[in-house]
């Protein structure tokens, strides 16, 4: 896996990934930035949501699960001190379908998080990770 990043001005970066798409970073005026973009660690906060919700997805339609939406919802606390890293982050998934067996969704949490999700994993290594999830029927949706 490859990827660059590119100073535009300032604390701006241009991130581009080997398949071709962008992302802009930037920090908060105070910092010197434009508050133009996302800042790099809710970046790496949102890439860890984004390869859990799809792992659980993935494994939820592999158990043929009617599942319609997935919402995963964060909360990460950092050390006060340089380097501010992830030292405690809380995943809650919102798993919605017509159906859905609570026993399948808290097998697909649990696979994700001690198997398949290599950003969850990796952070794991610095921050006390804890999940959590609730099956929404899509009737009361």
């Amino acid at each position: 896996m490859k990827a660059r990043v590119k100073w535009v001005e300032g604390v701006t970066f241009v991130g581009e990934s080997a398949s071709g798409h962008a992302v802009v970073m930037d920090g908060p005026p105070e910092s010197g930035g434009r508050n133009l973009g996302i800042r790099p660690m809710e970046m790496l906060l949102l890439g860890m949501g984004g390869c859990t919700a799809f792992d659980v997805v993935m494994i939820l339609k592999k158990a043929r699960q009617p599942v319609t939406d997935c919402v995963v919802e964060m909360q990460a606390e950092r050390a006060a001190a340089d380097p501010k890293v992830f030292t405690r982050i809380h995943v809650h998934f919102v798993v919605t379908g017509s159906g859905l067996s609570d026993k399948q969704v808290a097998r697909a949490v649990e696979l994700s998080a001690e198997k398949y999700c290599s950003a969850s994993i990796m952070l794991g290594k610095a921050a006390e990770i804890s999940h959590d999830y609730e099956v929404v029927s899509e009737e009361a949706a």
